[in-house]
């Protein structure tokens, strides 16, 4: 019998967790988890569930009972992956669970900063219509999303589902190569080349030591002017005081983000607490639809079936 420890089980919100209550194994659950606590509750743990509960190298020396490390989401950068291999634990992690929710969320963002919803809805709440000579309201601008340029920076599953939705719209779909990669694959545009002609921009991509600040003020200076930055990969992507200048510059003309570096932000967040009008930051819930999350369930009790019958699936 195998003990399973789910580290942080609040990040699931409300969602079932009856599906792991049925494995072969004796499940415990923790709302949340400080780094101080991680070993004494993973002491005697054969197979740990996180999500973002970070695990890493010093932790994982001190865990000898621990075999398989089961992360609730596809990102597995909290997960020191080099000292889990040299150590015999398994990780694997959910793919494929928010193919809806992630892209339908960066259009919910990409149209608030085309079409100013948020913005008209409080104009009628302060009554502007109302007072109104006119039929109409024209005080923010509105742009069109057909014909623009979407460039997808990472093209997995998320970047592949999330072009089809720009393509829905009328969008010019660019899948633009890694960075300073040796050769553009087929199909695809040079990194620098695909920025100069971006209208919207959308980020994808892991997050890794080769990706950490992949926008900051070099990258953000080849961006074609005005652009606007869609992120919910990662929030170390972006160089936040990078961010922040480019749109107080105009080089940027809005971002919309759902992750951030440090999660939750500091109190200072330099973004949290920026009034640019056009920097919108949701709370990372991007992925997080009850259909996602139910999903997202099953498929760590799928991973955890096949680990303890021998045949380990999604590995890391």
């Amino acid at each position: 019998m195998h003990t399973m420890v789910f580290l942080d089980a609040a990040t699931m919100g409300d969602a079932d967790l009856s599906a792991l209550q049925q494995q072969n194994a004796t499940l415990v659950c923790h709302s949340h988890t400080l780094a101080a606590d991680i070993v004494p509750r993973l002491q005697h743990a054969t197979i740990a569930i996180v999500n973002k509960a970070e695990l890493t190298a010093d932790i994982l020396q001190q865990l000898p009972a621990l075999k398989l490390i089961c992360v609730a989401a596809t990102g597995v950068n909290n997960v020191d992956l080099t000292a889990a291999a040299a150590l015999g634990i398994t990780v694997c992690n959910v793919r494929g669970y928010a193919d809806t929710a992630v892209p339908q969320h960066v259009f919910a963002l990409l149209l608030q900063l085309t079409n100013q919803v948020q913005q008209y809805h409080q104009a009628v709440q302060r009554g502007d219509w109302q007072r109104s000579r006119h039929f109409c309201l024209l005080d923010y601008p509105v742009t069109e999303l057909a014909g623009k340029c979407f460039v997808v920076i990472g093209y997995g599953a998320l970047g592949k589902a999330t072009a089809g939705l720009a393509a829905a719209f009328g969008m010019q779909v660019v899948i633009a190569e890694q960075p300073g990669a040796a050769i553009c694959r087929e199909g695809r545009v040079v990194f620098n080349d695909a920025l100069a002609q971006a209208d919207v921009i959308s980020l994808h991509c892991p997050l890794t030591a080769d990706t950490e600040h992949l926008f900051n003020r070099h990258t953000f200076a080849m961006v074609k002017r005005g652009a606007l930055l869609l992120n919910t990969a990662r929030g170390g992507l972006v160089d936040a005081a990078a961010l922040l200048n480019a749109l107080q510059s105009g080089q940027l003309a809005g971002a919309a983000l759902d992750v951030l570096q440090q999660e939750p932000p500091a109190a200072d967040d330099l973004l949290c607490n920026s009034s640019h009008p056009n920097l919108i930051i949701t709370p990372h819930m991007a992925w997080a639809s009850a259909e996602a999350r139910r999903r997202m369930v099953q498929q760590l009790a799928a991973n955890v079936q096949a680990f303890i019958s021998g045949q380990p699936q999604h590995k890391v």
